[in-house]
């Protein structure tokens, strides 16, 4: 289930803590999230007073200062027993590495000690109806005035955007690649709102929904960085934050198909015995199994560089295409195992596979990593994210 030589006892046990707590206090609301298809906010926040969220946060803002393989076990955990709980891990630490990278001395001691106590849940808004993954193609606009900026536009799949209380926002403030840039925008703030949240094929009990800005006034101290570090402050977010968290939410979805799948081969007889016992079902859960070995590795070793402050970059990119490629495989095998009642909200497969879906697009789909791969591979790539932020440069446009 582990690999140790990527963990030691500190994981091991934040990883039973995880566990426990999960099935304790999430496994029974699942089927509530469920049923009513709309955000947990009373989960969300308990797990959010668990100080997880602090994961990756220095000691000396009331972090845990564990890094991103602590991080990735905590949402993997998560995630194993609902995908929404580890999908909302995972958007609360996109928002964390914004104001952790990009934040000013006085936004990180307002922000991060809140978060890392539990009581701000952080998002980043930067995707458009219009524009979808083409960040430059954005048209949410802040225009100066004085000493602040009016906001006005939208965004769109926004993880965490009903259970937010802060957001940081990309909008344009110029032309080209230079002309973008990041703010933290509070819940609170006139002039925001929040588009009615809409029901979503699955992670039942997490919210990805609109922002909605109308002149809203924002004091030019929210800003995060200068004006024009905004496409940085997106793209090493999603490169080095969400890529290895998606691939974190995809694991955990693996490790239950494979328990599930276990559980009910075993339970399952025909002709007279259980039909984990035929060398069919064997060979598929063999090949479930290897896939999820697989799939691990290539997201512990990723998040191992990252927290060495290597480059990093192919490897987290090739960790998110793994796992989420293997993770929708692997689902549609256990599909074929469990065969029509596989169907039935009966057994847990159908919300797996609903679940694994979701992780697809967000921070590129597999396209795009196979994209990036190939002009790493051909001396093509335009630096490494995974350095610069190491180095102190990431609010360098190149």
């Amino acid at each position: 289930m582990t690999t140790g030589y990527f963990t030691n006892n500190q994981h091991d046990a934040l990883r039973a803590e995880v566990r426990d707590f999960a099935e304790r206090e999430v496994r029974p609301r699942i089927p509530e999230m469920e049923t009513q298809k709309t955000v947990h906010g009373e989960l969300s926040r308990l797990i959010a007073r668990q100080r997880w969220l602090g994961v990756t946060i220095p000691e000396e803002y009331g972090g845990m200062g564990m890094g991103h393989l602590a991080k990735t076990i905590i949402i993997e955990e998560l995630a194993r027993v609902s995908g929404a709980m580890g999908a909302m891990v995972q958007a609360s630490q996109l928002g964390v590495a914004k104001i952790l990278h990009f934040g000013s001395d006085e936004q990180k001691k307002t922000w991060l000690p809140k978060v890392a106590d539990g009581d701000c849940l952080p998002t980043i808004a930067v995707t458009e109806s219009a524009s979808g993954g083409h960040v430059l193609g954005m048209r949410a606009r802040a225009i100066r005035d004085g000493d602040d900026y009016i906001l006005n536009g939208h965004k769109v799949f926004v993880g965490n955007s009903h259970v937010g209380d802060v957001h940081g926002v990309v909008v344009r403030t110029g032309l080209g690649p230079k002309g973008l840039t990041a703010f933290l925008v509070e819940s609170d703030r006139p002039g925001f709102a929040l588009a009615p949240q809409q029901s979503t094929m699955g992670l039942h009990g997490f919210s990805f929904g609109e922002l909605l800005f109308e002149n809203c006034r924002v004091p030019a101290a929210n800003r995060l960085g200068e004006e024009g570090d905004g496409l940085s402050v997106a793209y090493s977010s999603s490169i080095l934050y969400g890529r290895s968290n998606l691939t974190a939410v995809s694991l955990g979805i693996h490790q239950a198909i494979l328990d599930a799948t276990v559980e009910y081969a075993s339970q399952r007889e025909l002709y007279g015995r259980p039909i984990a016992e035929l060398d069919n079902i064997k060979q598929k859960i063999g090949q479930i199994t290897s896939r999820l070995m697989t799939a691990r590795i290539t997201a512990y070793h990723a998040v191992h560089l990252l927290d060495e402050g290597k480059p990093c970059d192919i490897e987290l990119m090739n960790a998110k295409l793994v796992n989420v490629e293997s993770a929708l495989d692997s689902a549609r095998e256990a599909m074929e195992i469990h065969a029509a009642i596989g169907l039935t909200t009966e057994r847990p497969i159908e919300r797996f596979l609903r679940d694994a879906y979701h992780i697809f697009a967000p921070a590129g789909t597999s396209d795009v990593q196979r994209l990036r791969l190939a002009e790493a591979a051909m001396g093509r790539a335009k630096g490494q994210w995974s350095e610069r932020i190491v180095k102190g440069e990431a609010v360098k446009v190149h």
